[in-house]
Parts: C-alpha cells; structure tokens; sequence
C-alpha cells in the first residue's frame, strides 16, 4: 500500500493540476489518502506561487466529485447502505449534529485537517436528506476555502504550512467557519434589504 501511495504522491506531481484532482477525488470517496492532497498542494505552491488559485481549485474539484459519488451511493443505498459500513451509534451521532447544526455538521469537518472524521459526515448527509445542490455547494465551500487558506500559508510559510494546519488546523477551521457563516448573514441581510427596497420602489 506504502509502495502505491508514493507511486500516486510522485504520478500527482508529474500531472500538477490534474494529479491533485484524481488524488482528491480518491481520497474523498473509496481510498484514504490522508493528508496526501495536502501535502501535494503546499509542495505545489510552493514552487509554483502563482498557480495558487488553480490548484486550490483542482483539489477542491476532485473533493466534491469524490464526496457527491459516496453521497450519491448513500442517498441510493439508504440506511442499509450505512449500516454494513458504520456502527449505529456513530449514524446517530452523525445525524443529530446534521439536526441540531445543519450543514455546518459537514462543512466543519471539510474544513478540518486529518485525522478528523468526515467521510461518516458525507455518508450520513444522503440518510439525513441533505439537498444535493446544498450538499455540493456546502462541501465546495469548505473545501475551497480550506485548500486556499492552505495555499495563501504555504506562499509564506513553505513546507511548514503543513504543521501549522495539524498543530492548529481545529482552530483555523472554526475561525473560517465563523467567516463563512457572518458573511451567509451579510448576504442574507443585504438580499433582505434590496427585496425591501424594489418592493416599494413598485
């Protein structure tokens, strides 16, 4: 396994982009790669600076691909689907946060560093009903953000952007979550606001 992992870490490199993208999609849906796509896009950008944008971009891609295939053979197979794969106690557990958070139960988790769990978030979003449209948007997002905040710390920091995401990758992830949430509110506000406003221009 060691021996195909690395053959996969030094294919990815070679393609740039399109490695990230097949790496991603693998690592989200029937193969862990943990940490693998993350490792990829600091050593990345770290060469090619520039390029940020465009692989934050592939990774983020791949992701969702990998995460609506799992989340698609979930919605499909249902709760008998989870239960040959999971133990009961962490379906419930799973579904009570997707109840009580919403899809912030999967976009923290997206956003978190391995070895945090997110594959039983993305299984459960199909039993819980999730959308596919907010469950693609959701797991784009965090994604997207997670893999730009690890380009912008590899711009400055290199390779020890990767320590800095595992040593403070919790505190990161709720800090772009609360980033992410005051800006859906600011939207919400200002959409409110011009609705109001064309209402009485009328």
């Amino acid at each position: 396994m060691r021996a195909f992992i690395n053959w996969l870490n030094a294919v990815a490199l070679v393609l740039g982009g399109p490695g990230l993208f097949v790496i991603a999609f693998l690592d989200s849906s029937f193969i862990s790669l943990p940490q693998i796509n993350d490792v990829l896009v600091v050593l990345m950008v770290t060469e090619h600076k520039a390029r940020m944008p465009y692989y934050a971009l592939m990774a983020t891609l791949g992701s969702v691909a990998g995460c609506y295939t799992i989340y698609y053979l979930a919605e499909k197979g249902g709760e008998t689907f989870l239960r040959k794969r999971l133990s009961s106690g962490r379906i419930e557990r799973a579904l009570d946060l997707y109840k009580r958070h919403g899809l912030l139960a999967l976009m923290v988790p997206a956003l978190l560093p391995p070895p945090a769990p997110f594959k039983i978030f993305v299984l459960a979003a199909g039993l819980a009903e999730v959308r596919p449209l907010a469950f693609v948007t959701a797991i784009a997002v965090a994604r997207g953000v997670r893999y730009l905040a690890l380009g912008v710390l590899a711009i400055y920091f290199g390779d020890a952007a990767l320590e800095l995401m595992r040593t403070k990758g919790a505190v990161v992830a709720f800090g772009l979550v609360g980033v992410i949430v005051l800006a859906a509110l600011l939207w919400f506000i200002l959409s409110r606001r011009r609705r109001r406003r064309a209402a009485r221009a009328q």
